[in-house]
């Protein structure tokens, strides 16, 4: 158990050294002048529960890229869709209702998304003024009203 638990505080050591590092370097190639814009947490909890996991991932996603994080950027597109997903595949294996699950999903998602990876790779340290969500909320009501309407026409 003693080896469990120096191992636990290696990894924890060896993260933040990496993290730090790399988050340093990241943010040294943004100019002291230039403040990114990012969508905020609130933002992506409410998109991720409100519409689905992949809407807060998408904004998280374009948090990161305004940093230059391409690769987490896909990381976390590829975690919101698998978590978009993954209540249809229970329904369908539990045969369930889909909404059952779909909402639990999208809360667990969006904590995911607003505390676990915006947590991870953007820094408390780091200053960035806060995006409108004005442009994102109308894309996403033209993309979610639709659906709605032809599941409720269809039923």
């Amino acid at each position: 158990k003693e080896n469990l638990v120096k191992l636990a505080n290696l990894w924890d050591s060896l993260n933040v050294t990496y993290g730090g590092a790399y988050y340093t370097y990241k943010l040294a190639e943004i100019e002291q002048n230039e403040i990114p814009k990012f969508y905020s947490k609130k933002a992506i909890l409410g998109f991720s529960i409100f519409f689905s996991s992949i809407f807060g991932g998408i904004l998280l996603m374009q948090n990161l890229k305004e940093i230059g994080m391409e690769k987490e950027a896909k990381t976390v597109l590829k975690t919101s869709t698998i978590l978009t997903l993954l209540p249809f595949l229970l329904a369908w294996f539990m045969e369930k209702e889909v909404s059952t699950y779909t909402f639990l999903a999208n809360i667990i998602g969006g904590l995911l998304l607003s505390e676990f990876y915006f947590g991870l790779y953007i820094p408390k340290e780091q200053i960035f003024e806060i995006k409108k969500i004005w442009k994102p909320l109308l894309i996403s009501l033209l993309i979610t009203i639709p659906l709605i309407a032809s599941v409720i026409y269809c039923a």
